[in-house]
């Protein structure tokens, strides 16, 4: 896939996932829990006698001393990292899990001759990543065309132009664009234009010495691309873009800026971009990008856009066409021959993520397929891997976690009435989609060739962006999915105020119809109560029930919203899970309030689906702890040290460990279910713990 030079907020968008891993719901009272399918008495859970893996837990130590090592030590001591993985835990490998069943479905496609319509796509992406002695014996001449473009684009208009085209095509831009729903009239899309321009995971890497070994390697990185693809001078220019791109980092904003919903939804014409930025030919690339029709543009970072542009007035036009040819080439290194792909993953696999060897080759091609034909994988996929018993115990799980969110906000006692009325009417309008979309993308106009993978890559982007910019002026498509069904993962999207299940989540550890309910309700419970969390998070809370960014708070309410949060931040802000790398408690804040949030639902759910009968015993833990080991479960994982700087320096998402480790140390049952007391080691009290939904 392209890889973007845009903001985090842009990749947030671009993902549908304000909060990522309601059939309209009112309900006037709790209601009895929605029954799963009973379970096959001949089948066992897939992970230990009910569904947790008892054998991976580590009773040397209690559970107010580490509740993570209790549950899960034995697994994390005995986990290999895989050789080409930058991390490994439950995800991961329910995401392989994933991999191999969608593996299947392209091999089947690749395979057949006689296959037409999306199989023949499928199977024709594939066979072009796949034909390693084409790529070889074509080696930098796919290049050939951009890299002519380029040298021929000497005027600030022309570079504008190719930044613009770059939208749909190998390239890049100072400032990249996608089309998302209008935070301020979400029944319409908007174009929204975000800082961009950085090679390097975020401006941190450019402007702070922890990172400096990483800047040293980008630049060697850079030198090493622009040799490959026959520039000039490649060492000199690496220098120069280097510097630029330095400059640019300086000028950014940073990732927690960045998630201020209401400071990033800026409004202006072309004109009033011309004037707000001079210095950049904003005609010139809105016409390159499609976007020269539209009224307006949503402008992400207005002071970091006045200052990108003076710095693109500034530059020598030989350096950013040196900088344009790096990430043209650099975005296509992938599909190109070995040298190429080899130079992408040594930096950006083993330095920038600590990977010691590359995925093989057949992995690859399959996720290259599956992200650029993911709908049409994933209606192959639905077909063979999801029963409607699935989504049928999904929905009653859902409608479970409804009833407790209501429940929660009629309790509490630091909102007022006016305000609580406001968020339940939210509440009432979530729409809920679980599974697979019930209209699939059309990929027909798509030409696909076998033998022709850089031609495929580039005619998918062109595709992709032209589905995006025809969007606009048209009705917002609520149908529309932003995930795969075969994706393991969970989103929440507040313009559209929905929550979102693909398939390919409801497995073990999150959901196994033979396990015990406890462990379901904590593990995919909290995944569905995180996402509904995320509807009243930091960012989520400023949308409205329509989906429109709109103050609908009191002012105290917001006052005291924001005192609690502060006190999760700073919880969260102290772990250090590398030595000079903290977590930052506002970059991570909305993912927290969303586990914190979902976890005290997917309780109360759980509670409810008792109908007031006692939880049995079960191995000798009662049903809060069994609970509670269920949700820790879920968060066992290890990280290469490199990865894990670069998700605690850009990450919206806390590490796995302190997902379960900082959540469970604020919710009061888990002090009564396990006896936790003051003096142990994760024991916080009472009035310091964060109570906020």
């Amino acid at each position: 896939m392209k890889r973007l030079l845009l903001s985090a907020a842009a990749a947030l968008a671009l993902s549908a996932a304000a909060g990522a891993f309601a059939l309209a719901h009112a309900a006037a009272a709790p209601a009895p829990a929605v029954a799963a399918p009973a379970a096959d008495p001949t089948v066992t859970p897939r992970m230990g006698p009910w569904g947790f893996d008892v054998s991976g837990m580590d009773r040397k130590v209690a559970p107010g001393e580490d509740f993570v090592r209790y549950a899960t030590g034995t697994y994390l001591d005995n986990l290999q990292i895989p050789a080409d993985r930058t991390s490994w835990g439950s995800f991961n490998a329910l995401a392989e899990l994933s991999n191999t069943r969608t593996q299947a479905i392209i091999d089947r496609a690749s395979a057949d001759p006689a296959a037409d319509g999306e199989a023949r796509q499928i199977g024709g992406l594939y066979n072009s990543f796949m034909d390693e002695a084409r790529l070889e014996a074509l080696g930098a001449r796919p290049l050939a065309a951009d890299l002519a473009r380029i040298r021929a684009a000497t005027t600030r208009e022309a570079q504008a132009g190719l930044m613009g085209r770059s939208q749909g095509a190998f390239g890049a831009s100072l400032f990249g664009a996608y089309v998302w729903q209008d935070a301020k009239a979400p029944t319409q899309y908007a174009a929204y234009v975000s800082q961009g321009g950085l090679g390097l995971p975020n401006r941190d890497y450019y402007l702070d010495a922890k990172f400096a070994p990483q800047k040293a390697a980008y630049r060697t990185h850079v030198a090493r691309v622009l040799t490959l693809a026959g520039w000039p001078d490649a060492q000199k220019a690496a220098d120069a873009i280097l510097a630029l791109e330095t400059r640019i980092a300086e000028a950014s904003w940073t990732r927690v800026e960045q998630r201020d919903a209401e400071k990033t939804h800026n409004p202006r014409t072309l004109a009033e971009l011309e004037t707000m930025a001079p210095g950049f030919p904003w005609r010139a690339w809105a016409k390159a990008a499609n976007l020269d029709r539209t009224e307006r543009l949503v402008v992400g970072e207005p002071s970091a856009f006045t200052k990108i542009a003076a710095i693109h007035g500034q530059t020598p036009v030989s350096v950013i066409q040196a900088w344009q040819a790096f990430h043209t080439a650099d975005q296509a290194s992938p599909y190109l021959s070995r040298a190429f792909s080899d130079a992408n993953f040594e930096f950006y696999g083993k330095v920038l993520s600590g990977q010691p060897e590359q995925r093989p080759r057949a992995k690859r091609g399959s996720s290259l397929v599956g992200g650029n034909l993911g709908e049409a994988v994933g209606k192959l996929y639905v077909a063979a891997y999801f029963p409607a018993s699935s989504k049928a115990a999904m929905e009653g799980l859902v409608d479970d976690l409804l009833v407790a969110m209501k429940g929660r906000i009629d309790k509490l006692d630091w909102m007022s009435a006016d305000t609580k009325a406001r968020a339940q009417a939210k509440l009432a309008t979530f729409t809920v989609k679980i599974g697979y979309p019930d209209k699939w993308r059309d990929y027909s106009a798509l030409t696909i060739k076998a033998d022709d993978l850089y031609g495929n890559m580039e005619r998918i982007n062109g595709f992709n962006w032209a589905y995006e910019t025809a969007k606009l002026g048209q009705p917002v498509d609520r149908a529309e999915w932003g995930m795969f069904p075969q994706t393991v993962n969970a989103y929440y999207n507040p313009t559209l105020n929905e929550i979102v299940f693909p398939a390919a989540i409801l497995q073990p550890p999150f959901f196994d119809p033979q396990a015990d309910p406890a462990i379901n309700y904590g593990g995919i419970g909290a995944v569905i109560g995180h996402e509904i969390s995320h509807g009243f998070d930091d960012q989520g809370r400023k949308y409205d029930a329509d989906g429109s960014l709109n103050d609908w708070w009191q002012a105290d309410d917001s006052a005291q919203f924001d005192a609690r949060k502060g006190r999760l931040g700073a919880m969260y802000g102290a772990f250090e899970p590398l030595e000079g790398f903290k977590l930052n408690g506002d970059l991570t804040m909305g993912e927290n309030i969303g586990d914190l949030g979902g976890l005290l639902i997917a309780l109360d759910a759980y509670h409810l689906s008792l109908d007031g009968k006692p939880a049995p015993i079960i191995d000798g833990f009662t049903g809060d702890q069994r609970f509670f080991l269920g949700f820790a479960q879920i968060w066992r994982a290890k990280y290469r040290d490199e990865a894990l700087k670069q998700q605690v320096t850009t990450g919206p998402h806390s590490p796995a460990y302190f997902r379960a480790y900082g959540t469970v140390r604020n919710i009061d049952a888990w002090y009564d279910a396990f006896d936790i007391k003051d003096g142990d080691a994760m024991y916080v009290k009472p009035s310091e713990r964060a109570r906020i939904w």
